[in-house]
């Protein structure tokens, strides 16, 4: 799959269906986010790394891809019941089966891992690619992944673009690429969490 167009004066992020930016958060409702904007942004971000340009991170992203498709299922069999993802979890949960709780423990993993990676490749601008997401993955990922899983992961680590290169792909004016990641990484963040503090209630847990 090839990266989007972007848009003349334009950036990668705007070619997303949803940005994390626009993701609701009902701060009067327990923090409780929107689950179709949720799956939208996630599904949105996994084009990320179709500008990592390497098929050594198609893992990566059929993994997270994998687990937004367990939510979305849940949500189309009871949407009545799954306007939040915190929503969505919990009722689950209420008919014995955690297939799309489980699918979002993964996926906030996932997500936590890429957030990591690029917020520390934008905050130290002489750090290469490799070296944020090996380090975001050692961080987030690897204590979860078995010893079958792991080589495949490190592969798409030593397999990064260069920094010059991705960037570069990201838009045209550097400094604007800087400020909306930022923007959109600090949204992100938030997000994650918010559901990895959902995620270790008790009402979350299977």
């Amino acid at each position: 799959m090839s990266a989007p167009t972007i848009p003349p004066g334009g950036t990668f992020l705007q070619t997303f269906k949803k940005s994390f930016v626009d993701v609701p958060i009902d701060a009067d409702n327990d923090n409780a986010i929107d689950t179709s904007a949720f799956l939208d942004a996630a599904e949105s971000l996994t084009t990320m790394f179709d500008a990592l340009g390497s098929v050594a991170f198609s893992p990566v992203k059929s993994d997270m891809l994998g687990n937004i498709k367990k939510l979305r299922e849940r949500q189309l069999a009871a949407p009545g019941e799954s306007a939040t993802v915190q929503a969505l979890v919990i009722n689950e949960l209420k008919t014995k089966k955690h297939t799309a709780a489980e699918g979002l423990l993964w996926l906030v993993r996932g997500l936590d891992f890429t957030c990591i990676a690029l917020s520390q490749n934008v905050a130290k601008e002489s750090e290469e690619l490799a070296d944020s997401f090996r380090n975001a993955y050692g961080a987030t990922l690897k204590p979860h992944h078995g010893f079958l899983v792991r080589p495949v992961f490190s592969a798409a680590m030593g397999a990064c673009p260069y920094r010059k290169d991705f960037y570069g792909k990201l838009g045209s004016d550097q400094a604007q690429v800087t400020t909306e990641m930022r923007t959109y990484l600090a949204a992100l963040e938030k997000v994650v969490t918010i559901l990895k503090g959902f995620q270790d209630r008790k009402e979350a847990k299977w």
